[in-house]
Formats: C-alpha cells, structure tokens, sequence
C-alpha cells in the first residue's frame, strides 16, 4: 500500500525511500551535514534507563543549563518540542487579533496565527532588492498590530536582518504593544552571531520573544527540542499551559544538554559552512542559476529549468520553493553541506541543464 501527500516542508526523506528504497542525499532540510555529536547520541541512549518515567514537563536540568549558556534568568526559559510548538504556543497564548509577517518567510508564523482566527498582513520582500528587509517594515508595523514575526536570518532567503534595524522593530513594536517574534534558528550560521542575536536586550524588553532550536545546529531534527527566550514571565506561562505538560521527551532533554557541550563541534561545523556557502554560491552562478546571497546555511536560488524530479531520479532531494507566499515556480532552496556533496549536487545540476539545452 503506497500513500502519496504534498508536504509544506522539506526533509521527505521517508517518502523517498518508501519510493525507491533507498535513502536520498537530502539537500531539502538546512541540517548539519557532519551528522549527530557522537556525545550527544551517548546521552540520549543513557537517558533511556529512565524511559519508564516521565520526562521533567518543567525541563528543569536543561533549561538550567541553556540560562547559563544564554546569560539569562532561568525563568526566562521555554523548551519545547521544536521551535514549531513554541510558535504555536505563542500564538494560543497571545491570541492576537492582528499580525505581521514577511513574504517570504517559514511557513509555520502564518499557520499558528490561522489557527487562532489572526488576521496577517504580509510585508512582500523584493526580489530585485535580493529579498533584504528595510525601513518599509518598521513602518508597516501599525497600531492595530498585536504580534510580528521576523526569521534571523530569513527562511528561505538566508539574507539577515541589520541589527539596528532590528531594533528599530522592536521600539516601534513596544510603542504599539505588540510581541515581537524574533527566530533565531539559523542566527549560529551567520559570521557574526553575536552581532545579531537579540538575547542580550531581553531584559529591557518584555515585548520580546527570541526562539532558538538543537535542529540544525547540532543535526537534532528527529529529537524535536526547541527552546524560547523571553523576560515576560506570564507570557511563558501561558504559553507552557496552551500544549501538553510532556512536550519534551527524555532523550530530547538529555541529548540537549549534552549539545551544549559540543563547542568543537560548533567551530567544526562554522568552519565548513564559511568555506562551503560561498563556493557552492559560485557554482550555481557558473550554471546560470539567479543566487541569492545567503548568510545562512542554505541558498535560494532561481531555476528556468524544472529541477526537482530530474534531481530526485537521481537520488538527491531540493526544497521547491514555489509554495512560498513571496515567491514563484522556478525558486529552489539547497541547503550548505559538505565539499564533496555539494560537488555531487552541482554536478548532477550541469548533467541536467545539458539535458534540457536546445
């Protein structure tokens, strides 16, 4: 029995081998191509002797540690079953009545705020402006406005918000009373993440909301945790009382903790996205793909040619992202991973524009 279903996401690789039988090179999902921290996976197995009991729902031992690792108040800490659950536990808490998103951006802000009956105006990036936020978004930020959404550094664009922009949303976002979102998922893969987090003015403003996951980073995607960074304490309640009490299984919480640790695995990691993003850049440029210059751990770029079967019959997966509010058919996403898979991608992308020249 097959079953076949459109996916909002990338990372199908379970619908990849259930056709062919066997595992893709998935260049679908932005993960860490160096694979889970063998330390991390320890811990994760060790946590299984406690199977048989509840996982802490407070998350105590691992919201403890990532305080420490954030310099903030551990009460300042929300873990969850990936970043996902924590976006909808911010809309079911907030229920606002009026958002604001970008177009492009991760799917997920504007189906949380659905879900809650919320209104969402969508600030249209501009291609011919490499899809890059201006002032036009502070402006557009309204009286009415209850709650915006921003991704640091952009999904699917990889382009990263200027810092004092930033911070020019967050003032005009406490001037209206509304909760600024800021998803800091993919901030570690930028040169200078220090640069551009906003955890350091969580303290002066209640208003703000940072979220953070193990996904990517640390290659953690099957674990599911996620964690949000926030002063507004009642907000947290509120948000930790609209899911269930367990969101966060043992081995997540132990395999978290561990990751923490993992700082030569992060510098590896670093290392290897700095040197890849821009070679890889260079290569779609070279075949005369329209590349949009990313900071992340991913690229969007723009195809003439149709990519995605003639890419998938050759056991490599892309994120189409024709299905982005913001963008068209002929718009691919590939995620940053090592020299030698990069190298297998481009090349199978020259065997198929040679394929589809007159």
């Amino acid at each position: 029995m097959t079953m076949e279903q459109t996916l909002t996401h990338g990372g199908d690789w379970a619908g990849y081998e259930a056709q062919y039988g066997t595992a893709p090179l998935d260049f679908s999902a932005n993960i860490s191509p160096l694979g889970l921290p063998p330390a991390v996976r320890e811990a994760a197995v060790r946590s299984l002797d406690q199977a048989a009991s509840y996982p802490d729902p407070l998350c105590r031992a691992l919201s403890g540690a990532l305080a420490q690792a954030e310099g903030v108040d551990p009460d300042w800490c929300l873990c969850g079953n990936g970043a996902a659950d924590l976006i909808y536990r911010a809309a079911l808490a907030r229920r606002p009545a009026r958002a604001l998103v970008t177009a492009p951006a991760f799917s997920e802000y504007e189906a949380a705020l659905e879900l809650v009956q919320c209104r969402t105006d969508r600030f249209v990036l501009r291609e011919e402006d490499d899809f890059g936020l201006d002032q036009g978004f502070v402006e557009a930020v309204g009286p009415e406005t209850d709650m915006v959404f921003l991704c640091q550094p952009n999904n699917p664009t990889g382009r990263a918000v200027p810092r004092p922009l930033l911070e020019r949303v967050l003032e005009r976002c406490r001037a209206v009373g509304a909760l600024l979102v800021v998803d800091e998922c993919f901030c570690d893969f930028l040169d200078d993440p220090g640069g551009f987090t906003m955890t350091g003015l969580l303290g002066e403003y209640g208003n703000l909301l940072v979220l953070k996951a193990f996904t990517k980073l640390y290659a953690m995607a099957g674990l599911r945790l996620g964690y949000c960074l926030c002063s507004d304490r009642a907000l947290l309640d509120a948000m930790r009382g609209a899911g269930q009490p367990w969101a966060v299984s043992g081995p997540a919480q132990a395999a978290g903790a561990a990751a923490l640790g993992e700082t030569e695995y992060v510098r590896d990691l670093r290392a290897l996205i700095g040197r890849e993003r821009p070679r890889l850049a260079a290569e779609l440029s070279r075949l005369g793909f329209r590349v949009i210059p990313g900071e992340a751990n991913y690229l969007l770029f723009r195809s003439h040619t149709p990519l995605i079967q003639p890419l998938r019959e050759r056991g490599i997966l892309l994120r189409d992202c024709g299905n982005y509010h913001g963008l068209e058919a002929g718009w691919y996403r590939a995620a940053v991973r090592t020299a030698e898979e990069n190298d297998r991608l481009t090349a199978a992308l020259e065997e198929i524009l040679k394929e589809g020249a007159p």
